[in-house]
């Protein structure tokens, strides 16, 4: 199997595991809503999809147009950090449990969560955001996409935490 279709096969993970995130953000916000859940940041929110939909196929465009080599310790080790911010991002997941979202959606009384990963972070999801859109280009050596995704992902994400904190805030 080429790099490059390797690669594929790992996005394509990715994808589905995003597809995953998808439906279990409609159930939580569904229930969040129902409890009187209010939401905030709606106008970045199409963005951040935008971004993170070009990730993806921004790194599979540039594997199979430049056709990269990386040295094979840098597949691996970045492979192990994409299966390490997975596992992170999972964490967050089932210990936010209904209050994790895609969206910024608070339930008054819900209060704040500090168990699980929220225990050494405040916000470890986008810890695991953070490693995963660096390494999951530079396993198939696409630095470009990596780069130019945590440029971006940097200027949203300070748009998202300001959102994010300002609504815990008035919770």
């Amino acid at each position: 199997m080429t790099l490059a279709v390797g690669f594929t096969v790992l996005v394509l993970l990715v994808g589905l595991e995003r597809v995953a995130e998808l439906v279990v953000s409609k159930r939580n916000a569904a229930w969040a809503f129902s409890r009187g859940g209010v939401e905030s940041g709606q106008g970045h929110y199409p963005v951040m999809v935008l971004l993170h939909t070009g990730f993806l196929v921004g790194a599979l465009v540039e594997v199979w147009v430049r056709r990269p080599e990386p040295p094979g310790l840098l597949v691996w080790t970045m492979l192990a950090l994409v299966l390490a911010a997975q596992a992170l991002r999972w964490w967050c997941i089932t210990t936010l449990g209904k209050q994790w979202n895609t969206r910024v959606i608070v339930v008054p009384g819900g209060g704040l969560v500090s168990g699980g990963p929220y225990r050494f972070f405040s916000h470890p999801n986008y810890v695991a955001v953070v490693v995963e859109g660096l390494a999951l280009p530079l396993v198939g050596g696409a630095w470009i996409t990596a780069l130019l995704f945590t440029v971006l992902n940097a200027a949203l994400l300070a748009v998202r935490l300001r959102v994010e904190n300002q609504a815990l805030a008035r919770a």
